[in-house]
């Protein structure tokens, strides 16, 4: 979620697409979603794949949250419902 973030964040900032990849925000940012990967394909070794993945879903409801807060995007009712469906449905599932 953090990679998310410094790459919303390097968009965000004036200048070109190029200029944009090598800003240190977006470097950094694609630097965590790497080892992102790395902890996920670790995590696979000792959870099932029908539990992680849906599990990974819980930083879509995060991240809708951190948008919210810190780059003033918009948050109706329609997106708090679908919040609430992802936290549900992925505490449902850990618990299966």
């Amino acid at each position: 979620m953090v990679g998310q973030v410094l790459l919303k964040t390097g968009a965000g900032a004036a200048g070109g697409f190029i200029a944009q990849i090598f800003r240190p925000t977006t470097l950094f940012g694609l630097c965590l979603y790497g080892g992102s990967a790395f902890l996920y394909i670790f995590a696979l070794r000792r959870i099932p794949m029908s539990v992680a993945l849906p599990c990974t879903a819980a930083s879509y409801a995060i991240i809708a949250l951190v948008g919210w807060w810190f780059f003033g995007e918009a948050m109706g009712m329609q997106k708090v419902a679908a919040i609430l469906f992802i936290v549900t449905g992925v505490a449902l599932l850990a618990t299966a």
